[in-house]
């Protein structure tokens, strides 16, 4: 009773809290632009099949199914990353989403969780017993994260490379590699950081030949954004600094921001409900992190624990990042607030993502 207690206290109240605070600013969503004006009803069908999802894996142990379709997993997401290049609905210069029949999947959200999997049910069948072993792994989950970045990158989407970036350094950190192996990637990421910067101030014509004239301005958007703002950015900030305690409430707006439910949803949500607001956010997702935290501690199972850490690794990310991208503390990206933006795909991957991570966190110590 008291375990169920813990669970419900730091972990499911959280989360039902932050989906409240998602439906009343959908809800507000639909003075901001007549396309959201069904954002409140999508947002709240998302969550309730996100959470029949959790209680079901409750039920089920999905663990040995996950592993055996790793492999088709991943090769389904690289399908839908390659359909979405040729047949993928064009929003705000980024073709990032397969429309069906209305709804809109990114394929992007469905290949990190297809990553994490594939890569366990790797590192369960090598044996690193030499560095030509753990050489080959490191060569194989290099493979396995340029051909989704290369393939999100033609989008462009900056975000999700930056999610398989850091599912692939998660991973090699967990392995405890021979110490060579971590001086020479280091040194690698280094090399190219500078040559993109050297290429970046003196060649920008050929960077752009390279990389494409949307692609650049991009980069030149996250790499100069201290020294220029935006109208999103401002009227973000205008938004956090003139809100009251309480906020404005239901059917009013503080301030027009253009992507307040999904990027700018923090900035939207304390002009709507206030500061009392951004502080509940806060620790609601303090909350959520800290039990899984201990909680994944406890486990004994490594690739389950593997797993946890993975995905919890991009949950804070999301989570960091994006608050602080509404402040004007790190560049806009397209990156959402977990359980908190407006989007489908992105909603059900985290819900599902939770799911597998309760599933692994009931199982006994194995």
């Amino acid at each position: 009773m008291k375990k169920r207690y813990i669970n419900y206290l730091f972990l499911y109240i959280p989360i039902l809290i932050l989906n409240i605070i998602s439906l009343f600013n959908m809800y507000n969503a639909k003075l901001i632009s007549s396309s959201y004006n069904h954002a409140f009803l999508k947002q709240f069908i998302f969550i309730i099949i996100g959470t029949i999802v959790i209680f079901i894996s409750k039920k089920i142990k999905i663990t040995n199914h996950l592993y055996k379709l790793s492999k088709y997993l991943y090769l389904f997401s690289l399908i839908l990353l390659i359909l979405v290049l040729f047949i993928g609905s064009d929003i705000n210069g980024a073709k990032c989403w397969l429309s069906i029949n209305g709804l809109s999947f990114q394929p992007s959200e469905f290949m990190k969780l297809s990553l994490i999997i594939y890569f366990i049910s790797i590192l369960k069948n090598t044996k690193l017993n030499t560095l030509i072993d753990e050489f080959k792994l490191i060569i194989k989950y290099f493979i396995l994260t340029i051909i989704p970045s290369i393939l999100v990158f033609l989008e462009p989407d900056t975000g999700a490379i930056i999610n398989y970036l850091i599912i692939l350094f998660i991973f090699l950190l967990f392995i405890k590699l021979h110490k060579c192996f971590y001086i020479t990637f280091f040194t690698i990421f280094f090399i190219f950081i500078l040559s993109f910067f050297i290429m970046y101030f003196n060649y920008q014509d050929l960077l752009i030949k390279l990389i494409g004239t949307s692609l650049f301005y991009r980069m030149d958007r996250i790499i100069n954004f201290a020294s220029g703002s935006s109208y999103q950015l401002e009227n973000a900030l205008i938004s956090i600094g003139a809100s009251s305690f309480f906020g404005v409430g239901l059917n009013k707006i503080l301030i027009y921001i253009p992507e307040a439910p999904t990027d700018f949803i923090f900035a939207f949500s304390i002009g709507n409900f206030g500061i009392f607001n951004a502080i509940l956010i806060i620790l609601c997702y303090l909350s959520i992190d800290i039990y899984l935290i201990i909680k994944t501690n406890k486990l004994s199972n490594k690739y389950s624990k593997l797993f946890i850490y993975s995905y919890l690794s991009l949950f804070i990310f999301h989570q960091i990042y994006n608050i602080f991208m509404n402040i004007g503390l790190l560049p806009i990206m397209g990156i959402p607030l977990p359980l908190l933006s407006y989007g489908g795909t992105n909603t059900l991957i985290n819900y599902l993502f939770l799911a597998i991570s309760l599933n692994f966190l009931n199982e006994k110590n194995t």
